[in-house]
């Protein structure tokens, strides 16, 4: 495995279309070898390209200077109007993006980057966000006459500026609302916003306001050596080395960046131990997943990769076997999960067929380029594993990019949802006998079309399990039209809420979720211990000029959501990759972990670690140890009945074992809040490989217990709450 990662990292300069330089190279070529005598439309050409890829490798200084001289080469006419607004625009984006580098990137606080900008949010370094400022003014005025124009052009903006420019023919209403969001949030990076901003470019200050209070977040990951600077990836939190504290594993899609590991010191602080950890080598992953595949007592990895290189992206993922000590070996191939390598942006571990251990579903990205089947392995038993994908009917043959399981229609069987890119995404129901059958065209399931994350849960405590399929379409353009009140004419999220009978119906309106936003990595916990899920949007797309706020939800008692990004200090500017919700200090309420960086080596950025502050309700960590069952408890269900003291009476909270959402694992223990109930009147633990329900009464409430399958009493688990960076401090 170490020698074919470490081929992948020596050819990427040469072949990786977000990595490599080779493009660069070309056109460095290209420009050198032209005549001096051509001062033409062909040198702007090549320019401008070659400035996209200087960005993109991190050279803003060069990129500048390229679209600087560039502009130089239009002459200034009316005819000529298009290029002159194309080439600004780009330059207005590199300067913004030196200002993010120079301000926020090398030099790392609890506010960069975080909207609304605030105290050390905003930059000491001011010059780079003025001259953007002008560049994008120059847009704007330049785009006037196209100000209300339609936004359903395919040409959307927040394609500019991947690989090669595209001939001069956008759509100058897209062109001038992602000018006008960018030019608000140029202001903010100097404190100017909203008085200094234009009244005619203004976007209203509500726009960067949430409409319900909510504690402020502290991102103390500077403090902790936890903000990794690097590109996108995924992220875990897990009991790694079984002393029953949370440590965090964290990967990056760079085909040379480090597998890291991270120990939890039971103090406040965390150390790294990838080198011990046995990881050194283990390069690239822009996802992972983790369980206890082989019932053996300790959670493992795997770690998946080549995700969006289509034909490109025949990279091996890589399945580590914990000892239990939190040393990881690379068993891929000893376990048949390498006879063939396809771009895999996710997986999910699930007993498909209750046989007490656990199967995974591998969803590959098949493409025009490269037919990639997903694949289905049914655990041996032995440490190996079967590709059934075939014989299940589950090769889904699409783009795949969310891969999750869930129990939808209540018979005990794990059903399967998979997200596709840009085609109809797929619930396969499990029949019970070995295959599966394709029910979301029936259920009203199938959309959104350019979808990405996706989850199973229980967003009403109603006991029936709900869906969350996001949709990766809106752009910063969508963002500005949205904070006008125009419509953003782009796709949204679906909420399809879970009715009696395994139907669902499409909620997100009701439930204030139709707001535009493009997530990538994203997750689901229960920040205030209300015993309802909130939800985490990581954001963006590759170009820089995708500067669009990670996005919080709030779950108001299951029946809506509200956006609080802005009062809980979430709203993070740079590309949020992997989310976690842990409970990291172990004083009972939920941190929120993401792994930061976009998909470029100038893009890349350090991690946040979000503190809760606590919101004064109670809650209880449950470990649940399967014996009959997988050991992890993947599927299994928890139902906790409480009579809420501060409202809400008596009620049922429900949780169904997982790691959350697709990017980014949670911990297999679950953390429940339960909201002013001082003890749980009734807990039950429903075993679906057993059809077995485990009781147990009168539990009290604000601490951790364990429960083994089978076992008629539960046991206290001894963790010490602490303050995260209290030794740091």
């Amino acid at each position: 495995m170490l020698a074919l990662l470490q081929k992948i990292a020596d050819d990427t300069p040469d072949t990786h279309p977000y990595i490599g330089d080779w493009r660069a190279r070309q056109f460095r070529e290209e420009l050198q070898a032209l005549p001096a005598t051509d001062t033409g439309p062909n040198r702007w050409r090549v320019m401008v390209q070659l400035s996209g890829e200087e960005l993109r490798l991190g050279n803003e200084a060069e990129a500048i200077r390229l679209l600087t001289d560039a502009l130089e080469l239009i002459p200034r006419t009316d005819e000529n109007r298009p290029g002159l607004n194309f080439n600004n625009y780009r330059l207005g984006v590199a300067y913004l993006r030196l200002a993010e580098t120079q301000n926020c990137a090398l030099h790392p606080n609890p506010d960069a980057c975080i909207l609304p900008l605030r105290g050390r949010g905003i930059h000491s370094l001011p010059t780079p966000s003025r001259q953007a400022i002008a560049a994008f003014t120059e847009v704007l005025r330049g785009t006037e006459n196209a100000a209300a124009g339609d936004l359903s052009s395919e040409a959307s903006a927040r394609n500019w500026g991947v690989g090669a420019p595209p001939p001069v023919r956008n759509n100058a209403a897209q062109q001038h609302l992602s000018a006008r969001w960018l030019l608000n949030i140029a202001y903010m990076t100097l404190g100017g916003y909203p008085d200094e901003v234009p009244e005619p470019y203004r976007l209203p200050p509500e726009t960067f306001r949430s409409a319900d209070p909510m504690p402020r977040f502290a991102n103390v990951a500077p403090g902790l050596g936890l903000d990794t600077f690097d590109m996108c990836g995924g992220a875990v939190a897990d009991d790694f080395d079984n002393d029953g504290y949370l440590d965090i594993v964290v990967s990056t899609w760079d085909t040379r960046g480090q597998l890291r590991y991270f120990r939890n010191n039971r103090d406040g602080t965390f150390t790294e131990r990838t080198a011990e950890a046995g990881l050194i080598g283990l390069y690239g992953g822009l996802n992972l997943v983790q369980a206890d595949y082989d019932n053996d007592g300790d959670v493992d990895l795997l770690v998946l990769r080549g995700a969006w290189l289509r034909a490109d992206g025949r990279h091996p993922n890589s399945l580590l076997q914990n000892d239990g000590a939190g040393t990881f070996t690379d068993v891929t191939f000893d376990a048949g999960l390498a006879e063939a390598h396809y771009p895999s942006p996710t997986a999910a571990w699930g007993d498909y067929d209750n046989d007490g251990d656990l199967d995974l579903y591998v969803g590959n990205e098949s493409s025009r380029a490269l037919v990639a089947p997903s694949q289905l392995f049914r655990n041996n038993g032995d440490g190996t594993f079967t590709d059934v994908a075939e014989a299940a009917a589950v090769m889904n043959y699409r783009y795949a990019k969310a891969a999750v399981w869930g129990d939808y229609d209540g018979d005990g069987l794990q059903d399967l949802y998979v997200s596709n890119y840009r085609g109809n995404n797929r619930l396969y129901r499990n029949t019970g006998r070995g295959f599966f059958i394709d029910e979301a065209p029936r259920l009203g399931v199938a959309g959104p079309t350019g979808s990405f994350p996706a989850w199973f849960w229980d967003v009403d405590n109603d006991g029936l399990l709900d869906l969350y399929v996001s949709a990766y379409t809106a752009g910063i353009e969508h963002l500005a039209a949205s904070a006008l009140g125009r419509p953003a004419a782009t796709e949204t999220s679906r909420l399809y809420r879970g009715t009696d009978g395994g139907r669902f119906r499409e909620v997100s309106g009701r439930y204030g979720l139709a707001e535009p936003t493009a997530a990538m990595g994203s997750n689901f916990g229960d920040l205030d211990n209300d015993g309802y899920p909130d939800f985490y949007l990581g954001t963006g797309y590759p170009p820089y000029h995708s500067v669009m706020p990670n996005v919080m939800y709030r779950n108001q008692e299951g029946r809506r959501f509200s956006d609080v990004t802005y009062a809980g200090g979430f709203g993070h500017l740079q590309k949020g990759h992997g989310v976690v919700f842990a409970d990291l200090d172990n004083d009972g309420d939920q941190d929120v972990f993401q792994q930061m960086g976009g998909a470029f080596p100038g893009d890349r950025f350090g991690n946040a670690l979000y503190e809760n502050p606590g919101f004064g309700n109670h809650w209880i960590t449950i470990d649940l140890e399967g014996t009959r069952s997988n050991r992890s408890a993947i599927g299994a269900r928890i139902r906790a009945v409480v009579d809420d003291e501060r409202g809400g009476g008596r009620r049922s909270i429900y949780r169904h074992v997982n790691s959350g959402g697709t990017f980014g694992g949670n911990p297999l223990r679950q953390t429940l809040g339960l909201g002013g109930a001082s003890r749980i009147e009734r807990l039950e633990i429903f075993w679906p490989a057993t059809g077995l329900t485990q009781t147990f009464t009168a539990v009290p409430a604000d601490r951790a217990i364990q429960i083994v399958e089978g076992e008629s009493s539960y046991s206290l688990l001894p963790l010490r709450p602490f303050t995260l960076g209290s030794q740091r401090r």
